[in-house]
């Protein structure tokens, strides 16, 4: 397989992110981020979205207990996200419009993302997804607010 086509086959399934990252902790642990997720195509399915601070496990989660994930129902044009009980660090946020709500990232061709993604600094995707550094965002003692524009590539 071409390191061409094996960066696209990477790309939904970095999407997916999710199962298995560890429970939010309680608020009191830190601050928040809300997240304003814009370009939203349609209403159909959730929202997922994944945060860590684990460089090498970035955009997949899943395993990593230094990860915060969330999901909402979408909406046409824009959701809201929210992270609460963040500690002070350096994060990076992986998104999926999973429309169909069946808990992967829909492929076309056995490659091509069907739904849409995004990144926190709306990190770049050339041959897959973008490196932790692109993406990477360093959160204070405050809070924070973030805006990520969802793409999609069908």
């Amino acid at each position: 397989m071409t390191g061409r086509i094996r960066s696209l086959l990477a790309l939904p399934a970095a999407a997916l992110l999710f199962g298995g990252a560890a429970p939010v902790p309680p608020a009191a642990a830190g601050g928040s981020i809300s997240i304003t997720v814009t370009d939203l195509r349609n209403d159909d399915g959730v929202v997922r979205a994944c945060m860590t601070s684990r460089e090498d496990r970035f955009p997949q989660c899943r395993g990593v207990t230094q990860a915060y994930s969330a999901q909402v129902d979408a909406k046409n044009g824009q959701v809201a996200v929210r992270f609460d009980g963040v500690r002070p660090g350096r994060y990076a946020i992986a998104l999926l419009h999973d429309e169909n709500d069946n808990g992967k990232a829909d492929r076309a061709l056995g490659m091509m993302p069907k739904e849409g993604f995004g990144f926190s600094r709306d990190a770049p995707v050339r041959m897959g997804p973008p490196r932790f550094e692109e993406a990477a965002f360093d959160m204070g003692k405050g809070d924070r607010a973030l805006q990520i524009r969802m793409r999609y590539m069908l």
